[in-house]
């Protein structure tokens, strides 16, 4: 969707929208749009919205009138509302442009720019197999016209945009087949989309990874005839030399749970238990387009787990990077499996200041806490506390969930060091245990359990059906807040 900041007079758009504080219906407005908007009861609520027609000279105008919801701290999450249902409204609609007067709403630059993004997020669909669309099912809606904009709203844009871009991009790695999504292909993508933005990458491949010894993360990928990779995106815009912060997703391009065989209901769903890693490639993105200034590295394992003949067994007993042996239980636990040589690396070769990683890894934490909020669990309660602020601040939820020495002996082995699940009870905390393990001494740490937040099976305030970019926004402000 483009965004275009016009003066009254260059805009000829035919349908306009206003926003409207809540029970501030302005003075000027149509006498008989305010009484169609009340008798509506139109209030101003985030995101309420009210048409009607009204008559401008010669010409017809559909006029539209946007709540904007309250002042105050959720202002911008108001605004992302109001933007959003605009959006919703019209993307199908016939219409192709839509402007938005926004010089008598008392707004700043930054309060315009989450009014827009929430429009544009809204708006991004992935239609690209779809071949039989009626016509009033495509998309029409292509811009939005900003009149009237404060000053600083094309610079504070020009930063939302850059989110933007990076949401999309994880919806987009999330949203495609895993016979058009694996790991060379996400890879092959990845380059392609950071062509120019100064990202410096480095592919890993399965010779290097034997090399290295990554015996867990390549157990998985034993079974399919996809080989596995490792991305490794890198992020220099910080003090030279200073340690970075690592962001490592989990990216298994589809789960068939390998010999641990999946039920087959739903089973198509799994081309999204690349979430994490689809996170965290959008990240880097957001990042590089906006200029952080803060070094950051960025590690996405990258997988497909399958129940070839050359597929590992529930039994198996594997060794990982770190050097640590695993007895694996469970074939389909398999995303701790390709997290900890990740984790590994990461940590022997950048020496990160701190480790968060993101992973689509346990039903459990859907069991928990819903499609409401992701887990966290953490070594740290300063990072945890920031991420959880993160969250809260951009509509990526967390919660915080318990560890300890107790529900780490349940993923004791009799036979290695460790077996890959803990029993009937308590699965997304034992995962989180399996991964601290392999966290060395003084590290900073956090594990993002995603499993809930990635796919959607109903719209959401700035999503339609479908992928939602969880985890970008998080992690960028996450880098606002605390490494810039």
């Amino acid at each position: 969707m483009q965004i275009h900041f016009l003066s009254p007079a260059q805009s000829s758009a035919t349908t306009r929208a206003r926003l409207i504080a809540p029970d501030a219906m302005p003075a000027d407005l149509d006498p008989v749009l305010a009484a169609g908007a009340k008798a509506s009861r139109f209030a101003g609520k985030a995101g309420q919205l009210f048409e009607g027609f009204v008559v401008r000279g010669d010409a017809t105008v559909r006029a539209v009138l946007l709540g904007m919801g309250a002042s105050g701290k959720e202002r911008a999450a108001s605004l992302e509302k109001a933007g959003a249902a605009l959006t919703a409204k019209y993307l199908t609609s016939g219409e192709t442009v839509v402007a938005v007067d926004v010089s008598g709403a008392d707004l700043t630059g930054e309060d315009v720019a989450s009014f827009l993004l929430g429009a544009r997020l809204r708006g991004w669909r992935w239609d690209t197999y779809r071949t039989t669309q009626k016509e009033e099912q495509k998309v029409s809606l292509t811009t939005i016209e900003v009149v009237g904009a404060p000053e600083g709203t094309e610079a504070a844009w020009a930063q939302a945009s850059a989110i933007a871009q990076g949401v999309e991009f994880t919806r987009e790695l999330v949203t495609e087949p895993a016979n058009i999504l694996y790991p060379e292909s996400f890879v092959a993508r990845a380059q392609a989309r950071y062509e120019g933005t100064g990202l410096v990458v480095r592919v890993l491949d399965v010779e290097e990874m034997t090399r290295l010894g990554m015996g867990a993360l390549l157990g998985v990928a034993q079974g399919s005839v996809r080989s596995a990779r490792i991305l490794v995106i890198q992020w220099n815009g910080g003090e030279a030399g200073a340690a970075p912060v690592a962001f490592v997703g989990k990216g298994v391009t589809f789960d068939t749970g390998g010999i641990s065989l999946k039920q087959p209901g739903g089973m198509e769903d799994m081309k999204w238990d690349m979430g994490g890693a689809g996170a965290v490639a959008g990240t880097m993105l957001s990042l590089a387009l906006r200029g952080a200034k803060a070094n950051v590295v960025g590690i996405c394992g990258l997988v497909e787990n399958m129940p070839d003949g050359n597929a590992q067994r529930p039994g198996d007993v594997v060794t990982s990077m770190s050097g640590q042996t695993i007895e694996v239980i469970n074939t389909d636990a398999e995303g701790r499996l390709v997290l900890c040589d990740a984790l590994t690396f990461v940590q022997r070769e950048f020496k990160p200041r701190l480790v968060v990683d993101l992973a689509t890894l346990t039903g459990a934490i859907i069991a928990s806490l819903a499609h409401e909020y992701a887990g966290l669990f953490s070594n740290d309660d300063t990072l945890s506390a920031g991420l959880t602020a993160a969250g809260n601040a951009v509509g990526d939820r967390l919660w915080r969930m318990p560890m300890g020495p107790a529900y780490d002996k349940m993923i004791d082995s009799p036979i290695a060091d460790m077996k890959n699940i803990g029993g009937k009870f308590g699965g997304s905390i034992t995962a989180a245990q399996f991964l601290e393990r392999f966290i060395e001494k003084g590290t900073p740490w956090a594990h993002l359990d995603i499993a809930g937040m990635v796919w959607a099976d109903k719209a959401g305030a700035t999503w339609d059906k479908g992928a939602t970019g969880y985890g970008v926004r998080l992690l960028d402000r996450f880098i606002r807040d605390t490494a810039e």
